[in-house]
């Protein structure tokens, strides 16, 4: 993205702040649609996930899937303007939350929570924000100009601390936040290539996955929650579920595992709001040919 696409794509951003639910959501379903027509490499990229991980289902209904996650992506985008220049009382009115009690803990215990890349991820965030002071891994983006909105957006109301992603070297700064109090609002599902990474079935497809939460949570004796954002007709909801029992358990790869199959349940419940636009299997196991 250029500069100055960024730029225009930030304004149409902000000229949505003061319109109606509905009238994002139907300028939404035009640049979605428009979108699925011209953007062909990521439309390749989300068919080649689908075909892999929803194989039962026919070509016909995974390109209508596709297509509706193209215009939940352009309607999450354009939320974005109630997230970056809305009150509090807006954000909090846009984005509901379900399970919010999960939360606390009597024994005080450091907290992580898994945010799988759903459309409503930012949403999320923000809303937790309106909660919490938490910690997040930050990964920088190319474009500056989009970087630096994102950014300033993200570090509304409770001025989280953004860790930047350097590999392995975030983990010491991840483990003492959460130690000091802070709960760590992490994104699990990137393929982050083969260093640091084991591979472990997503939906039956061996992927490239950081084991970070099972070590943090053996490290810093933290409870571990689901907190997904759904997009719904009039805003989001975040689910916050109850803390995992048995976990961590056995091994690093056993935890690891668990995780993708608690990602697996959500995402076969919300099948056209997950990123299969991301290359999730771009990593591929020795000997295993190139997955896109």
């Amino acid at each position: 993205m250029t500069f100055a696409l960024a730029r225009l794509s930030i304004a149409l951003i902000n000229r949505t702040a003061n319109w109606s639910m509905t009238a994002r959501a139907r300028l939404a379903r035009l640049l979605g649609d428009l979108l699925w027509l011209v953007a062909l490499p990521r439309r390749h990229i989300a068919l080649a996930n689908l075909r892999a991980c929803l194989p039962e289902l026919p070509g016909r209904e995974r390109r209508a899937l596709g297509r509706r996650l193209s215009r939940h992506l352009a309607r999450g985008l354009l939320d974005h303007s109630v997230l970056w220049h809305g009150s509090r009382e807006q954000v909090e009115a846009l984005v509901r939350v379900d399970g919010a009690e999960h939360l606390l803990d009597p024994r005080n215990r450091p907290l992580i929570m898994l945010a799988p890349h759903f459309v409503g991820l930012d949403a999320g965030g923000a809303r937790l924000n309106t909660l919490v002071r938490g910690v997040s891994i930050y990964a920088q983006q190319s474009n500056p100009v989009w970087d630096e909105q994102l950014l300033q957006g993200r570090r509304r109301f409770s001025d989280p601390l953004l860790i930047p992603r350097r590999g392995a070297a975030e983990l010491k700064q991840v483990l003492r936040a959460l130690k000091d109090g802070l709960p760590l609002y992490y994104l699990p599902d990137m393929d982050l290539g083969e260093t640091n990474s084991i591979f472990v079935p997503f939906f039956g497809v061996p992927a490239a996955t950081i084991p970070m939460v099972s070590r943090l949570a053996r490290a810093a004796g933290a409870r571990v929650v689901m907190a997904v954002t759904e997009l719904s007709a009039d805003g989001y909801v975040l689910h916050i579920e109850p803390p995992w029992t048995g976990f961590p358990g056995s091994s690093v790869e056993e935890d690891t595992a668990r995780m993708n199959r608690e990602i697996e349940r959500w995402v076969r419940r919300l099948p056209d709001q997950y990123l299969w636009t991301h290359k999730r299997f771009k990593t591929r196991p020795p000997g295993a040919p190139p997955f896109y």
